[in-house]
């Protein structure tokens, strides 16, 4: 049954193919007996109602009357799918961990978590071994220098590592995941709405450190094994490779954050970083994004018109 919901940008083949099946049967068991109430009742015009839906012997006279009801079946059969597919969609962007080299399948407790990354330690898709390397300049995760152009300010410093903890260790962030085909990661998140105060701050705090690039996702010169300034290029501040606010958040990481006016505590932007023992509040952000994107798919979705196929089809059938 798993590939019946075909994985979209809204769904993630991460549930038990027993419990779709399960869910399916029933709606269609229920729906399909809707139907037949229905021409009970007259709300469908009349016509031959076989005593079940697949007679057991369609060789007899009157089987070739049964073929409506076959054909409903299957219709009802596709719409329970659809509707299953989408109900599924909107739990299976939430609590969920991103398929890429150092990530966990699932997210769990960790709690040996390391300095900025603790907030995550209740629930987190990164291990206590990778929270470690995260604060590391040129760690064994990716090589990558952030002082490629000198030292970087320590408050600009922290910034980094508390995005690299986000990356590494929310469970809250499936709601902004795409597919992507890089060595190293099958899935990235795109536009995730940051609060404006952690894209303000990160910019305040790194305005007068040094890079050479206005995008780091790609371009580096790695012949030496880690991350250097590509030739021709020359290193100034990043104000003047990141004008705004937004030029840094958006631009830095290739998308990896959209700049918006919500604030922390909004329920509607993902904050990088927060106090543990206040809860985390990117629970919240997710399940309004995971609701908000499935119900848009639900209003333009298949499964009312294969369900309305259903019903409309024995009219013309069962003359």
């Amino acid at each position: 049954m798993r590939a019946l919901c075909v994985p979209g940008p809204l769904q993630r083949s991460r549930v038990r193919t027993s419990t779709i099946s399960s869910l399916f049967l029933d709606q269609v068991q229920r729906e399909g007996e809707a139907t037949k109430h229905l021409f009970q009742l007259g709300a469908i015009p009349p016509g031959p109602v076989p005593s079940s839906p697949v007679p057991s012997e369609p060789s007899k006279p009157g089987a070739d009357k049964a073929m409506p009801w076959k054909l409903t079946a299957l219709l009802l059969f596709l719409a329970g799918v659809v509707s299953v597919c989408r109900a599924r969609a909107r739990t299976d962007l939430l609590n969920v961990c991103m398929d890429a080299k150092h990530h966990k399948v699932e997210p769990g407790p960790e709690d040996e978590l390391h300095d900025q990354c603790v907030p995550w330690k209740k629930n987190a898709c990164c291990s206590a071994r990778v929270s470690h390397e995260l604060h590391r300049d040129k760690s064994s995760l990716y090589n990558f220098s952030w002082e490629h152009c000198g030292r970087m300010e320590p408050a600009c410093k922290r910034h980094f590592i508390q995005n690299n903890c986000l990356y590494e260790c929310s469970p809250n962030l499936g709601p902004w995941f795409q597919e992507v085909n890089q060595k190293w990661r099958k899935e990235r998140f795109l536009n995730v709405p940051l609060c404006k105060e952690d894209c303000l701050d990160w910019w305040e705090d790194c305005r007068t450190s040094y890079t050479c690039k206005s995008s780091w996702h790609k371009g580096w010169n790695w012949s030496s094994g880690s991350n250097q300034c590509p030739t021709g290029t020359t290193c100034d501040t990043f104000e003047s490779f990141f004008p705004t606010p937004a030029a840094l958040c958006e631009g830095i990481w290739n998308h990896d954050y959209k700049f918006t006016n919500y604030s922390r505590g909004s329920g509607r932007c993902i904050q990088m970083w927060f106090d543990a023992a206040e809860g985390n509040p990117n629970e919240e952000v997710a399940r309004f994004y995971a609701l908000a994107l499935s119900a848009g798919t639900m209003s333009l979705g298949t499964g009312p018109l294969l369900l309305s196929a259903a019903l409309m089809l024995p009219l013309g059938l069962l003359d």
